[in-house]
């Protein structure tokens, strides 16, 4: 990540060594309220693994087989399988079975939004 000239000189120390109560009180509730602190981490592992994220990506355009992955992806059915059930056990993929075709999509609404959250942020100025 490029640091802009601006940030290129700043500590990133604290130079007042007292803490902030009320600051402080905030931060704890708010971490000690995240009580899946860990599915959380695992769901963004998910979303930092750039092939999961490239089947969560062609996925966007709608349901896709195994088959359709590894043509997309250019990568063997085991992988793509591997890679799908991870995305499955994480609640980021569905399937469906169509006579002997299994299709996968996204699980919801939210998983849409977090690529698109993500792209955004990526192409924010």
């Amino acid at each position: 990540m490029e640091v802009s000239k601006i940030d290129a000189g700043r500590d990133e120390t604290c130079e007042h060594t007292g803490l902030h109560p009320e600051a402080v009180a905030r931060a704890a509730a708010r971490v000690g309220a995240l009580a899946h602190i860990n599915e959380l981490a695992q769901l963004f592992a998910a979303f930092g693994d750039p092939t999961r994220l490239r089947i969560l990506t062609a996925l966007r355009s709608g349901d896709l087989c195994v088959c359709d992955l590894t043509a997309v992806l250019g990568m063997t059915a085991s992988a793509v399988s591997h890679q799908l059930r991870l995305l499955r056990n994480l609640r980021l993929v569905r399937s469906r079975k169509v006579g002997r075709v299994v299709y996968y999509h996204l699980d919801d609404e939210h998983v849409l939004n977090l690529l698109a959250q993500g792209e955004a942020h990526i192409r924010h100025d």
